[in-house]
């Protein structure tokens, strides 16, 4: 039985990369307090023991407890469509801010690690990029040495649904190609994001910003992706066709008309420019390896146990 590693604090515990790193921390010794919003009987955690704090945020009181007393915080939770710039920054920089500032007063020795995203690289994209930077910026002022921040990349694996949408799209065998040839995109399976994860906070805080990638931070073109993904659903794609910038743009614009009318979408003229930019590659300074971790998948052993899961789940034929 492992030793007693203390309290970790954990919050976006019920989303994707959360719902598969609750299980490994505990495994290694550590005593999760997850900040759930919902109801937390309907929250299922497969026989794990678990302490509850329900609140989000946004509620002060929810933070002390979740952070009193804690060896280790992990601030997963972040919002990734919004109607506004205000909203991405209320969410995502002064959600930060009210947590490091529980963090100082509850537990000001704790090692904190900010799950951010890669995106967080070219604030100028987008305004949840900016919120991601803007974040960066709020923990480092306020942690300072206390603090670990990971940029991931693209994040896939058993139990996204937004990877689902994609491998249905790819099992039409038509594939749409969104980026031109020269565009890169490292990738990281989930599994081995986690138990990165579960490396790092067994050590003192990094102090600084890397990416965790699998073996190849260069990146995957989009053609590579994508055939990669009908190969392991046993398909040969019939077609690749690429999307013209006007038609994407159109899509990008209803997306716009939405949101201005309080609607979130994934799919705005700013999300088009992420999804456009070529360099999501990962140069060797900026990769981060914890001691004694190394990634388990490659892209396609990745998409292989996606699919798996998919298809056991019902939700791929």
């Amino acid at each position: 039985m492992p030793a007693d590693r203390g309290v970790v604090a954990i919050t976006g515990s019920t989303g994707f990369i959360g719902r598969h790193l609750v299980p490994l921390l505990a495994a290694e010794g550590w005593r999760p307090r997850l900040l759930i919003r919902r109801d937390p009987a309907d929250v299922q955690w497969g026989g794990l023991t678990v302490e509850v704090v329900q609140g989000d945020l946004a509620d002060a009181q929810a933070l002390a407890r979740l952070t009193s007393g804690a060896s280790a915080v992990v601030h997963l939770a972040g919002l990734i469509k919004a109607t506004s710039e205000a909203e991405f920054m209320r969410a995502n920089r002064e959600g930060t801010r009210k947590l490091a500032e529980a963090m100082l007063a509850h537990a000001p020795r704790a090692h904190c690690l900010l799950v951010s995203s890669l995106a967080a690289r070219h604030p100028q994209l987008s305004h949840y990029a900016a919120s991601k930077r803007a974040a960066e910026e709020v923990a480092r002022e306020l942690l300072g040495d206390r603090l670990s921040i990971v940029r991931p990349p693209a994040v896939f694996g058993p139990g996204d649904r937004e990877t689902l949408a994609f491998f249905k799209m790819v099992s039409s065998g038509f594939i749409p190609l969104v980026g031109g040839p020269a565009a890169r995109s490292a990738v990281v399976h989930v599994e081995d994001l986690c138990k990165a994860f579960v490396f790092l906070l067994a050590g003192e805080p990094t102090q600084a910003v890397g990416v965790i990638t699998d073996e190849r931070p260069q990146g995957y073109s989009w053609e590579e992706i994508l055939s990669t993904a009908a190969l392991a659903q046993g398909i040969r794609p019939r077609a690749t066709l690429q999307l013209p910038k006007m038609l994407l743009c159109a899509v990008a614009g209803l997306g716009d008309l939405k949101a201005r009318f309080g609607d979130a979408s994934m799919l705005t003229s700013e999300k088009l420019r992420e999804l456009l930019h070529e360099d999501w590659a990962v140069p060797p300074e900026q990769r981060l390896s914890p001691p004694g971790w190394a990634p388990a998948y490659d892209l396609q052993a990745g998409f292989d146990s996606a699919v798996r899961f998919y298809r056991q789940s019902g939700w791929l034929p």
